[in-house]
């Protein structure tokens, strides 16, 4: 058993609010996303049988929204803008500097496990470009040093 006894009641607490089981999916995956940083397959395959499902309903979630991953990610998820409006003001450009200011590349997740720096195509905040997500936090109308200070001031 992968999944702890105190998630499973906080599962159970989600389930308690749908009708059919299958409804407290993606609740069910944020709540263990949270607590392991991925949803391993074999952390699918519990939940599954929780919400009486296949396992590979809940794998089809998992890799459909990009919210959710299957490999271990950095304490931090930093994710650039690259669709056209960002690009036009930047965001690529801005891309490239927060590679070398990290020292990684996109998909690479930092040597102390602090960061994992992702290429978006869309954040939906096309009126601030050139903007990055980091976590559940806007950044926008970056320019290289006040990318530079947000990412600086991470932990």
């Amino acid at each position: 058993m992968v999944i702890s006894e105190s998630l499973r009641e906080q599962i159970q607490v989600e389930l308690s609010k749908f009708p059919q089981k299958r409804g407290a999916l993606i609740p069910a995956l944020h709540l263990i996303q949270h607590e392991y940083g991925s949803v391993s397959e074999e952390i699918a395959r519990e939940l599954a049988e929780m919400l009486e499902i296949l396992p590979i309903q809940v794998l089809e979630v998992v890799s459909f929204y990009n919210m959710f991953h299957t490999e271990p990610r950095g304490r931090h998820e930093v994710c650039v803008c690259t669709n056209l409006p960002c690009s036009l003001r930047g965001g690529r450009t801005l891309m490239r500097q927060i590679e070398s200011h990290l020292g990684i590349h996109e998909g690479e997740t930092t040597p102390d496990g602090r960061v994992t720096l992702v290429r978006e195509e869309c954040l939906g905040a096309c009126a601030y470009a050139p903007m990055m997500r980091v976590d559940d936090r806007y950044c926008e109308d970056l320019d290289t040093e006040s990318a530079k200070a947000v990412l600086d001031s991470l932990e």
